[in-house]
């Protein structure tokens, strides 16, 4: 689990840094350090054969079941971090909103966000009492990771939940989300704000409990135009990142971002994830070589004969020249029919071809 560990010397003393975290960090590593979003996930037949006793919500709620997903990549493919699992929308429960997960549909919303006095009625969240199990969960995945491989805490960014809390569930093009934005914007910003209050709570949290690094997930904030993302959300993120526990290193990803990435790097976190609608050379030159980056592979390229898979591999290691604070990653999450054979060999190709 985890390759291969950073010696370095603070103040005198050695200190053991574990590669994932020492990229972030923009330290020398022995090799790239590797993950995968939703790598604790349905493409794994064990985590499949716990979903066939437990729904999805269930799961979450169950800290040792959810432990032990959580570590199921690294005991068969030996990445250089963990993600708890969880999921994004756990926080918009306890505001009310009737979280429910559908087989076959995805997340839904009861009671959606659409006017100025749903926000207002918004009531204030206690994370220590309702989000409990997640911080549950990370204790015992430290434990079970034994200090060998790094745990990643993560939560949605505000524009990706409120896009969740207004359109009550997944949608293609934002219609309500926009149109809520444009035409309330006083009542945006208080919503922007009672957000932010949530998910900074529940990433200390998560942070206090063991998590080493924590990940902002703001999936869905390319569909917005860099103005909007610029007066609307880039605010609230910055001061997302400026009231987080920095003790641990940052990550900010979002999908659709190269028209923002310049914006998106100015939220002010440690590490910027990019997706694989832009050459990694470029958008680390865009993004400032004083940040670490994470990225890109397409998803998809893991379903292509492993010779084309590992050649896109060694073409983004090559475009990143070896330069520190470079985590490899896909460009968006796993997707449920990969075959395990192709994450193996992903894993396993990024150790080789970068070994120091």
């Amino acid at each position: 689990m985890g390759l291969g560990v950073v010696f370095l010397s603070i103040n005198g003393v050695s200190h053991v840094e574990l590669p994932f975290i020492a990229a972030c960090r923009r330290q020398a590593v022995p090799h790239t350090p590797v993950w995968l979003m939703r790598q604790a996930g349905r493409y794994l037949p064990e985590y499949r054969a716990i979903r066939e006793k437990m729904g999805f919500l269930e799961l979450c709620k169950t800290p040792e079941i959810a432990a032990e997903v959580t570590v199921q990549p690294i005991e068969r493919f030996g990445m250089d971090a963990a993600i708890l699992f969880a999921d994004i929308l756990l926080p918009l429960e306890p505001l009310g909103l009737g979280l429910s997960f559908e087989k076959g549909d995805g997340p839904a919303l009861a009671r959606p966000i659409r006017e100025v006095a749903h926000v207002r009625q918004l009531p204030d969240v206690d994370v220590e009492d309702s989000l409990s199990f997640v911080f549950d969960t990370v204790r015992g995945v430290r434990e079970r990771l034994g200090g060998k491989t790094a745990l990643i805490g993560f939560a949605g960014a505000p524009f990706t939940l409120a896009s969740y809390a207004i359109e009550g569930g997944g949608s293609r093009n934002y219609l309500e989300t926009k149109r809520f934005m444009y035409s309330e914007p006083e009542a945006w910003e208080e919503l922007m704000r009672k957000l932010v209050n949530v998910t900074v709570d529940y990433l200390n949290g998560q942070v206090a409990a063991g998590a080493q690094a924590i990940q902002v997930f703001d999936s869905w904030v390319g569909h917005l135009a860099p103005e909007d993302y610029e007066t609307s959300i880039l605010p609230h993120m910055r001061d997302l990142f400026s009231r987080l526990d920095r003790s641990v290193p940052t990550i900010y990803f979002g999908t659709g971002t190269a028209g923002i990435l310049e914006l998106i790097a100015s939220a002010g976190s440690d590490v910027v994830g990019v997706d694989w609608r832009i050459r990694m050379d470029e958008a680390w030159r865009r993004i400032g070589h004083d940040r670490a980056v994470q990225g890109n592979l397409d998803p998809l390229l893991l379903f292509a004969p492993l010779d084309t898979l590992r050649a896109r591999v060694k073409q983004i290691l090559d475009e990143t020249e070896g330069r520190p604070g470079y985590i490899m990653n896909l460009g968006h999450g796993i997707l449920p029919q990969t075959p395990i054979d192709a994450v193996r060999c992903f894993v396993d190709t990024v150790h080789e071809l970068s070994a120091r």
